[in-house]
């Protein structure tokens, strides 16, 4: 019972240090995100998310998942506090990551009129793309610099890293879009990569890890595992990147770039600002899983518990997001924007049943299991894509929005079905009836959206959010013990 008490109280504490950070970042991607509504509009924005789309497709293809398979690969290395344990992988990650990086760059720039011309049907962004191509070079070289404090657990550097470069890039794209308007996309976007690779640098360079001198043929032989695990997370990544690029081209040729634009501000709202808790709690659920990956008992428990914590952290932001969301885009965007708010209600709920499939979809990583990651990720990508046309081609951006839904439903029964055959893995009936209460009261909170009379809806809805706060309140206390915790705080304050 201890064990399992300092087991939340871990995931809790890593949750809460990267939440405020995270929330920082939020504020600095709103106002961000605001410019961009303001100074350019939806077609401006439609723009940005497919140079964005294209080009974090090539990186995902270039980089070879190596940045994640690195992080499995220091986490199962790094012994006892010992850097000298993980500073021959580590010396191997940077490495093969600018190489694939420069590889990376050099493809957009030849294939850069191709890709103006699959991208936008035109070759008037052929420019653009050449200008952009030193991004996949910075990316990369941020992401193994991000990998390794992550994968060595030092997460109080890597929340200044995200931090200081996010505050670094809006600080200099405020004044590009203010004075430039559209034409500063190009230039914003190469900043804010910039931004990010000098403030990851900076950071990684404070744990003090010793190079290795290695030649070119150490590197290939020592660097194949890392590469293996990473080609398969390549081909996850890409295909996830492909479906989004393909529906945005698909949205762009029957609706336009505005449409594109309030789809990517749409998504903007769940991935970016509600689906922020995910990137938050991977930061160490990752490494911790990738630790004890060869017992299947220790698996399951972290597992429970990652699944547990989601679900009560999402539901109350979930609640509070369809409680405001009218308000929410007023402030984020403008009013040319509330096309997107039946979309993102739907998807919301879909975030619901995305926290469990997300927390067991990390055993396959996490245990290397190659053929089957192959197949899901083929799989689920194709389901995704085929549901997101068939959405839209009925009911427009509403219908993404539904399609979100009824895609994260078949993900979580699909990857339920797989770890509980495959590892055995499966959850108690306490944790099903605790998610229940979840989805009930998520559902109802977005079904009073439907009231006519704003005083009786938005009273109700008060009355979910304290429920739900309540109830979220109760059952983390009854696992962390936040009570005892708060009075050790105190007492500890007053003596």
């Amino acid at each position: 019972m201890t064990h399992n008490k300092s087991s939340y109280l871990q995931i809790f504490k890593t949750t809460s240090l990267f939440g405020g950070v995270q929330f920082l970042n939020i504020i600095i991607s709103i106002i961000r995100t605001k410019l961009i509504a303001v100074f350019i509009g939806p077609a401006g924005m439609g723009i940005i998310s497919l140079l964005n789309s294209a080009i974090n497709i090539i990186n995902g293809a270039s980089s070879l998942g190596i940045e994640t398979s690195a992080v499995k690969h220091i986490s199962g290395d790094y012994k006892e506090n010992d850097l000298n344990s993980v500073s021959r992988i580590i010396t191997i990650v940077k490495k093969l990551v600018l190489v694939t990086g420069i590889i990376g760059a050099l493809f957009t720039v030849f294939f850069s009129s191709w890709l103006s011309v699959f991208t936008f049907g035109n070759t008037d962004y052929t420019a653009a793309f050449i200008f952009i191509s030193i991004t996949v070079l910075f990316k990369q070289l941020t992401s193994a610099q991000l990998a390794v404090l992550q994968g060595l657990r030092k997460m109080r550097l890597l929340a200044k890293a995200n931090f200081y470069g996010n505050l670094l890039g809006l600080l200099v794209s405020i004044p590009l879009y203010y004075y430039y308007r559209i034409d500063a996309i190009v230039p914003t976007i190469i900043v804010i990569s910039l931004s990010a690779l000098l403030s990851s640098f900076y950071f990684s360079n404070k744990v003090g890890i010793q190079r290795e001198d290695l030649s070119g043929r150490q590197i290939i032989s020592e660097g194949k595992s890392v590469v293996k695990l990473g080609i398969l997370l390549t081909i996850s990544g890409l295909l996830t990147l492909l479906t989004t690029y393909l529906v945005q081209i698909y949205v762009g040729k029957l609706g336009g770039l505005e449409e594109v634009g309030l789809y990517n501000a749409g998504f903007t709202l769940l991935n970016s600002y509600v689906g922020i808790i995910f990137t938050v709690m991977s930061t160490d659920y990752f490494p911790r899983l990738s630790a004890i990956s060869d017992d299947n008992v220790k698996v399951r428990a972290s597992v429970i518990q990652q699944s547990f914590i989601s679900i009560l952290i999402i539901t109350p932001i979930i609640v509070l997001f369809l409680t405001f969301i009218p308000l929410i885009v007023q402030i984020i965007y403008t009013p040319k924007f509330d096309l997107i708010i039946p979309m993102v209600c739907f998807g919301i709920l879909g975030m619901l049943f995305r926290a469990v499939s997300w927390s067991m979809g990390f055993i396959l990583i996490a245990k290397g299991d190659s053929k089957m990651f192959l197949r899901t990720a083929i799989g689920f990508n194709s389901i995704s894509l085929f549901l997101n046309i068939l959405g839209y081609y009925y009911y427009g951006l509403e219908g993404l929005g539904f399609s979100f839904l009824i895609y994260y439903v078949i993900h979580f029964l699909g990857l339920k079905l797989i770890t509980q055959k495959r590892y055995g893995f499966y959850f108690e009936k306490d944790f099903y009836l605790i998610y229940l209460v979840c989805i009930v009261m998520c559902v109802i909170t977005f079904l009073l959206r439907y009231i006519q009379s704003p005083l009786i809806k938005y009273s109700l809805m008060s009355v979910m959010i304290i429920l739900s706060l309540l109830f979220v309140l109760y059952h983390i206390n009854l696992k962390m013990g936040l009570r005892e915790m708060f009075n050790s705080i105190i007492k500890r304050k007053n003596g």
